[in-house]
């Protein structure tokens, strides 16, 4: 090991991130505070969708969920999100979400006739409604886009055909019925696909039988219905959604409006969707609109089913975990729309009402999610989607991001859709601690900080000292590769607030520059065989990093063909382990593995990608070293179209 290395090794690595504020937040019992605090939303014209998608509802309902206003008195939850400033109602179709026995998929089991019962209780309340077309059985979104049963071995032509007759009877029965259509979404978050079809040939020959249906039934009922079409990623940049209105545009695809998923734990800057959202209205005269946007107020688990979104969580945490945090993330995200111009016509809300089912236990509420469909999949979902659904069916992981609390009650932060257009104040108290990452080398002291950013409600901030509850820090230094939550106080203004730190304790690395966080990369040699690889570089994006912000991402056009390794030098003779974290996906005739060369011979490990987030560890036990020279690194080959990030390299001695 280089004396270079060494230095980064004793300054860098054995305390890494060192009390940075790492993105997360404690929430400070906000959830039972009477109002927010909502700034002005500047230049909001009076008929912006400020829509809610509740597709789950009446699986909710049927489950024996109850919804109240903000009396407390049960109340229809379509009247009560119509008297907080909803407009607008959006609700996914799938084709088939039953097994060949009729047993629900689950996720709403949100079939034509479902999305009929929803339509019929928006227009009761004077809402318009968004019909979004997923063309699947089950979820589609960008990891998955599967066809329904039925179209699962038709050549494209019948498919195209069935699609459009699906799309026209199935308008055709809502319209029938007087629900007040206003937008019908051709496919969810088609980033990836649509309907089992990868190539946009044949993507945007689905888009445009499912367009030509929309057309002639509005014409039918003379019904002004636009038409959107629905990606998601807006973080890739203007130059990924200008490619996307590019291919709409070359097989003119009769579309109105480009709607993007917005998440704020991962896809970038509000900023950047701005931007991005404003090159599609302005290159093409198209609208834009958020199709999805969520934010959780809570840490609490509802229903015994892990969340989405947790405290363990590694992910952009913008805004507080509270209901003031998630009226400011929805606010935020309406200011960006309305910031497009005229082309910026609305926002989504995803699933404020997913909330749980009632129950004394993990295994009462099961037997709902099964019968009624009301978890986000239910075991006989397997039969469709056994990778996914068939191993992760349960509840919902979303009810901590819903703006109903727990008990069907109404949180203060629904009311920012009718505040953003006025502006909204409160009383003044502390809303959050922003959480903070301590990463610690085995057997190194561990230092906490003394001090913690605290927030208010009004967004104001505070440096106050922190109480970290009494652990034997020693003894958890030295127990190995562990992570912790580590819990403090703070006591201000009568207030006692909750503080956390993420506290890792991690294994001794002689690799430099493991997880690619400074911007030296002269240690590493990253090669792009015959400069195959469109995309090889390193990607600041929390989202798509094991740890820190940055990763080794990948991703191509043609075919994906790299190579990066380390050298490393001066290493004490002895036994190591090679290991590192790499996730991935849409990768076909994958070679992927991790290697180590030393003394005269090389080791390997053979993984693979399977999926955003689904990080696979490959580890190269028991390298023999007596030279005290090794080389360390991964190859990775396979088909156009793969994308991924490796982090977190890892070159360790084998403890005794």
């Amino acid at each position: 090991m280089n004396k270079k290395a060494l230095a980064k090794v004793s300054v860098m690595t054995v305390l890494l991130m060192l009390g940075i504020p790492f993105g997360g937040w404690i929430f400070a019992e906000s959830s039972t505070r009477p109002g927010i605090f909502v700034k002005k939303v500047e230049g909001i014209p009076e008929d912006f969708i400020k829509g809610v998608d509740i597709s789950s509802v009446i699986a909710l309902e049927n489950s024996g969920v109850v919804f109240y206003n903000t009396k407390g008195e049960v109340q229809d939850v379509f009247q009560t999100l119509k008297e907080h400033g909803i407009n607008y109602i959006r609700v996914r179709v799938w084709n088939d979400p039953y097994d060949e026995h009729g047993n629900p998929y689950g996720g709403g089991n949100n079939d034509v006739n479902t999305a009929i019962a929803i339509g019929r209780r928006a227009v009761n309340q004077g809402l318009k409604l968004c019909v979004n077309f997923h063309y699947s059985d089950f979820w589609a979104d960008p990891s998955k886009q599967q066809a329904p049963k039925a179209w699962a071995d038709l050549p494209i032509d019948d498919k195209a055909d069935a699609l459009y007759e699906f799309t026209k009877d199935a308008l055709t029965a809502m319209l029938a019925e007087g629900i007040d259509i206003g937008i019908v979404q051709i496919g969810n978050e088609t980033t990836t696909g649509m309907s089992g079809e990868r190539n946009w040939i044949n993507i945007t020959k689905l888009m445009n039988a499912g367009c030509r249906a929309v057309r002639e039934v509005s014409e039918q009922f003379n019904k002004h219905i636009l038409i959107a079409v629905h990606f998601t990623n807006p973080e890739r940049g203007l130059a990924e959604y200008h490619r996307y209105g590019m291919i709409l545009n070359n097989f003119n695809v009769d579309y109105d409006i480009l709607a993007s998923s917005y998440y704020p734990y991962w896809h970038g800057t509000l900023a950047n969707l701005t931007t991005v959202l404003k090159d599609i209205a302005d290159s093409f005269g198209k609208k834009v609109m958020v199709a999805e946007v969520s934010y959780a107020y809570t840490y609490e688990n509802g229903d015994s089913f892990g969340n989405t979104i947790s405290e363990e969580s590694y992910v952009v945490k913008p805004y507080p975990i509270t209901v003031q945090g998630q009226a400011n993330a929805i606010r935020d995200c309406i200011q960006a729309v309305v910031d497009v111009g005229e082309a910026g016509i609305g926002v989504f809300y995803w699933e404020p009402a997913w909330i749980p089912v009632p129950g004394n236990s993990y295994a009462e509420r099961f037997e709902l999610w099964e019968r009624y469909g009301s978890g986000w999949a239910s075991s006989f979902a397997a039969s469709y989607d056994p990778d996914d659904a068939g191993v992760y069916y349960g509840g919902s992981a979303w009810d901590n991001q819903a703006m109903f609390d727990f008990t069907g009650r109404p949180l203060a932060s629904l009311k920012v859709f009718d505040y953003v257009d006025s502006g909204a104040d409160t009383e003044l108290y502390i809303d959050a601690v922003k959480e903070l990452e301590v990463r610690v080398r085995i057997g190194d002291p561990i230092i906490l900080p003394k001090t913690v950013t605290v927030i208010f409600n009004d967004s104001s901030v505070k440096e106050m000292e922190v109480a970290w509850d009494n652990l034997d820090l020693e003894s958890i230094s030295k127990a190995g590769p562990q992570d912790y939550l580590v819990y403090g106080t703070v006591i201000a203004q009568s207030q006692t607030v909750t503080a956390l730190c993420k506290l890792s304790i991690i294994e001794r690395n002689y690799i430099d520059n493991p997880s690619f966080e400074d911007s030296d990369l002269s240690m590493w040699r990253i090669t792009n065989i015959n400069n195959v690889t469109t995309e090889l570089g390193i990607l600041d994006k929390m989202a798509d990093a094991h740890s820190g912000t940055k990763s080794l991402h990948f991703y191509s056009r043609n075919n994906v063909h790299f190579t990066v390794e380390q050298e490393v030098i001066n290493l004490p003779p002895g036994r190591y382990n090679f290991s590192l974290f790499l996730q991935g996906g849409d990768a076909n005739d994958q070679e992927i593995y991790i290697y180590a060369i030393a003394d005269g011979k090389t080791y390997r490990a053979d993984t693979d990608i399977d999926g955003w987030r689904r990080f696979r560890n490959p580890i190269i036990g028991d390298i023999q070293v007596e030279s005290g020279t090794i080389v360390v690194g991964a190859s990775v080959k396979c088909g156009p179209g793969a994308w991924g990030t490796l982090d977190d390299f890892l070159l360790a001695p084998v403890e005794e």
